[in-house]
This record gives C-alpha cells, sequence and structure tokens, in this order.
C-alpha cells in the first residue's frame, strides 16, 4: 500500500491542500484532521515537507506570527499561480471523473 500512497494519492492530498487553502488559511494541524476526514492517513513528517515543497512551487503562501519563534503556526494561502494549478487541476479531475466513474456506471 505505501508505493500507492507514494505514486497515486500524493497527489490527491496536494488537490485537496490547494482546495481548501483557496478558501481560507489552512494549517498543518487541521490538514492532517482534514485529510483523516477522507480517510486519509499521513503523518506530519509527510505534510509539513510537502506544504514547503508547495509553497517552493509558488502555489502557497505561509504566513506566521514572527513573535511565535521557530515553532510558530504557520497559515497558508493560495496564491495566484497555486489558482492556475487548481484550474487546471479541476479540468482534469472532471475529465478523469467521466472517464473512470461516469463510463463504469453505464
Amino acid at each position: 500500500m505505501e508505493n500507492v500512497n507514494r505514486e497515486i494519492l500524493l497527489s490527491f492530498w496536494k488537490v485537496h491542500i490547494l482546495h481548501h487553502a483557496e478558501k481560507q488559511a489552512v494549517y498543518g494541524q487541521w490538514m492532517l484532521e482534514e485529510l483523516r476526514r477522507h480517510g486519509y492517513r499521513l503523518s506530519p513528517g509527510t505534510l509539513y515537507p510537502m506544504l514547503e515543497r508547495m509553497e517552493e512551487y509558488g502555489w502557497l503562501k505561509s504566513r506566521s506570527d514572527p513573535r511565535g519563534g521557530a515553532r510558530a503556526r504557520k497559515d497558508y494561502r493560495l496564491t495566484k499561480d497555486g489558482k492556475k494549478v487548481l484550474n487546471m487541476i479541476r479540468g482534469k479531475v472532471r475529465e478523469l471523473h467521466g472517464e473512470v466513474v461516469e463510463e463504469d456506471e453505464t
């Protein structure tokens, strides 16, 4: 199952993050709980590097209270580039849904 997580579900987690970061600022612990609500089990050691990479790609922008020190909570929001990526993904998800799910129902 680890290969499924790494090869397929990792992308699903990223889509969830982008989706929620568009609606409101998100932070790691909240995102872990939200992903668990959807049945995904991942560790902070998986999530936090993913958030950092998504910020490096320019999809998310973080902000933390400078008075909070090195371990202050980071809030992540979707950037303009992140919105473009999310819109592209939405189109691909619609297409994939039509092929994989709707076709299977007929």
